[in-house]
């Protein structure tokens, strides 16, 4: 093909905007330039070269959308060369999935470890992630109830994870980004051939995808998946990266893989992917194959503490624990600012509402970890005893109990209270602001007892550990009716 144009049938049969740098986004095939590689086979003089690059260099930024939609301005003798430079620092997109059967609070992790990769790519460019809407989760289990496309905003507070790191929900990126296109998906995964035992090392490479990936080419060799719930998110390019290591392992492959720190890609060769050329957005699938950084340090708890819930969420179960528990902020000595960086809380100086709070995490832990998962009747016997301990009259249990486990459990302790939601609230707030409804009463307990190696009583841990109750108080769990080494959890100590 001769003159301005592409040099490859990439674009055909699909939207323009998609080939002509719609909103300022590269084109998915490289454009060919007379005189710039073999596409003419004509030869330009040095001086008609440099001329035109010039041309399309001016006429590249003017297409561009103003300097006001990044937040910037314009001024006074401001040159062609700070538009480009400006215009050439345009931020990236990060995004990322989960194994679609991972929970609501595992995922809760694996955004701190996105988080601590986002951190390093800060460090080199301009960064965000796009927060993955929630939904289709196997815990939410309740009929009727939409529970997909749902932002993060309705379950956390946005302007506190904001104060850790620049996040947006998914559709705010679909605004600015010029439509719902991803430009690279990576699908991460393990190595085929396994790790040697002692001889651990941390790794990533380009390899051939070991499963079958869950994404499929249209017509218009577009790539449909999940992608949230969003069925008119098309992915441009899809392959999978072999990673063992921390999450920050993959910072060098986006960093050069996405750098857009220069003119147009017309001008680079920048090996992406056939068809992908300084993808500006770039989408981790499977992210939870990537390691935590920091485990446990301030990193850790930074992020985990930017982590607070929705507003309303925190107001409902202040409520009940005030109507149901006799419990509030002041009379248990919990302080608490809606600012996550200027609370710093002395572990053991909060006292906790004058309750028992309990997680009992059945259905398939029954048969997953039938040893150190108790029977109703030894979890009863176990709240008894501490409610005796502590001279507490009062329990608060969090459950995933099956109707007739309910039923049992109410018979055997029938000063149980329970957080139930009527139908039109939990429409309003879903399956995930039920659990952080839970979550919230468990955290602000006089003591809390939960159930063995479950995330939901691992973040409750955090919560406390936030909080500044008595460690004491928080890492402890139920032990199984004939588990002889009953250990208890790990005391992970908060750090500023």
């Amino acid at each position: 093909m001769s003159g301005l144009g592409i040099t490859h049938d990439a674009c055909a049969g699909r939207a323009p905007w998609r080939c002509r740098g719609y909103g300022g986004r590269s084109p998915r095939g490289r454009a060919a330039l007379p005189g710039w590689g073999a596409a003419t086979g004509s030869a330009w003089p040095p001086g008609a070269m440099a001329a035109l690059a010039v041309v399309f260099l001016l006429l590249w930024a003017a297409s561009w959308p103003s300097a006001s939609a990044f937040g910037e301005e314009f001024w006074p003798g401001q040159s062609a060369a700070d538009i480009l430079s400006g215009a050439a620092s345009r931020r990236r997109y990060l995004l990322y999935d989960v194994n679609p059967p991972e929970g609501f609070n595992l995922r809760r992790d694996v955004y701190i470890r996105i988080a601590s990769l986002l951190k390093t790519l800060l460090k080199t460019e301009e960064w965000v992630l796009v927060l993955p809407p929630w939904g289709r989760l196997y815990h939410w289990q309740s009929p009727d109830i939409h529970q997909v496309r749902i932002p993060w905003s309705d379950f956390f507070d946005l302007p506190s994870l904001n104060r850790n790191i620049p996040v947006i929900e998914y559709e705010q990126f679909i605004a600015e980004s010029g439509g719902p296109f991803i430009d690279q998906v990576y699908i991460l995964q393990g190595y085929a051939e396994g790790w040697k035992e002692g001889a651990w090392e941390e790794k990533i490479d380009s390899r051939p995808c070991i499963e079958p990936p869950l994404y499929s080419q249209d017509k218009h060799e577009y790539y449909r998946g999940w992608f949230w719930g969003y069925e008119e998110t098309r992915g441009l390019n899809v392959s999978c990266l072999s990673v063992q290591g921390s999450a920050s392992i993959i910072a060098p492959v986006l960093l050069r893989n996405t750098s857009a720190r220069s003119i147009p890609c017309v001008f680079w060769n920048i090996p992406v992917s056939p068809n992908c050329c300084c993808c500006w957005s770039v989408m981790l699938d499977r992210a939870e194959n990537l390691l935590h950084d920091h485990y446990g340090g301030k990193e850790y708890w930074d992020t985990r503490r930017s982590m607070v819930f929705a507003r309303h969420l925190r107001a409902v179960g202040d409520e009940f624990r005030s109507r149901y528990l006799n419990s509030t902020d002041v009379a248990d000595g919990i302080p608490f600012e809606e600012d996550w960086t200027q609370m710093k809380v002395k572990l053991g100086s909060s006292l906790g509402g004058p309750y028992l709070g309990v997680h009992l995490r059945r259905k398939d832990f029954i048969w997953g970890h039938r040893e150190d998962v108790p029977s109703l009747d030894g979890a009863v016997r176990k709240i008894r005893s501490l409610m005796k301990a502590h001279q507490l009259d009062k329990v608060f249990v969090a459950t995933d109990a099956v109707r007739k486990e309910l039923e049992e459990l109410r018979r055997l302790l029938p000063e149980m209270v329970r957080f139930e939601p009527t139908w039109e609230e939990l429409e309003l707030y879903k399956d995930g602001g039920v659990a952080i409804v839970d979550q919230w009463i468990c955290a602000h307990a006089r003591f809390f007892i939960g159930t063995s190696v479950s995330t939901f009583s691992f973040r409750i841990h955090e919560e406390r550990e936030i909080l500044g109750l008595d460690p004491k108080t928080t890492y402890n769990r139920f032990c199984g009716d004939k588990e002889k080494a009953c250990e208890q959890p790990t005391h992970w100590r908060i750090a500023y």
